[in-house]
C-alpha cells in the first residue's frame, strides 16, 4: 500500500505580547502557563517601566511589530510605577491603541478604579495556585483569540 504524502502546515508567526512583571518567580509561572494555554503567542518579558518604553520605541523606529497585547503587573514594584507606565503608554499617539490588561495581586478597589481611568482593557487579580493560573489563561485565550477583534497591525 502506497504511503500518502503528508501535508505540512506552514508555521505562522507567533503573536507578540508584552508581559511586564518585576517578579522573576511570577514571570516563570506566567511564561509556563502561557506556553501551555496560549501557544500562539510569543511572550516578551520586561520588568520595569523604562525597559517597556525603550522596547516600544525600538519597535516603532525599527519597524518591528508592536506587541498585540500588553499584560502588566500594577506594582512595579510600587503601584505608582504601574500608573506611570499606563500614563506613558496611553498618552502616546501610537501606543495608546495597544490593549493593556492589568494582572495584579491587588484587589484594592482604588487600584482597580484608577487603572480603568487609563482605558485599560481588563483588570485581573492574579491567581494563587498553578491550576488557577491555567484556568485563567485558558479563559483569557478564548476571549482574546476567539471573541475579541483586535486592531490590525501589519508585520
Amino acid at each position: 500500500m502506497a504511503k500518502l504524502p503528508s501535508i505540512r502546515k506552514r508555521k505562522s508567526p507567533k503573536i507578540p505580547i508584552l508581559v511586564v512583571e518585576d517578579n522573576a518567580d511570577n514571570w516563570l509561572i506566567i511564561r509556563s502557563a502561557l506556553s501551555q494555554c496560549f501557544p500562539e503567542v510569543e511572550p516578551i518579558w520586561m520588568n520595569n517601566t523604562m525597559q517597556v518604553i525603550s522596547y516600544l520605541e525600538s519597535c516603532t523606529s525599527s519597524e518591528k511589530p508592536l506587541p498585540r497585547l500588553i499584560i502588566s503587573d500594577l506594582y512595579l514594584p510600587r503601584n505608582e510605577d504601574g500608573f506611570m507606565l499606563l500614563e506613558s503608554i496611553k498618552s502616546h499617539p501610537i501606543y495608546r491603541q495597544l490593549p493593556i490588561v492589568i494582572l495584579s495581586h491587588s484587589e484594592d478597589s482604588q487600584d482597580v478604579a484608577r487603572s480603568y481611568t487609563y482605558s485599560i482593557a481588563s483588570y485581573i487579580v492574579k491567581p494563587i495556585s498553578y491550576h488557577q493560573w491555567l484556568n485563567c489563561f485558558y479563559t483569557f485565550r478564548r476571549y482574546w483569540l476567539e471573541a475579541v477583534t483586535l486592531p490590525y497591525q501589519p508585520n
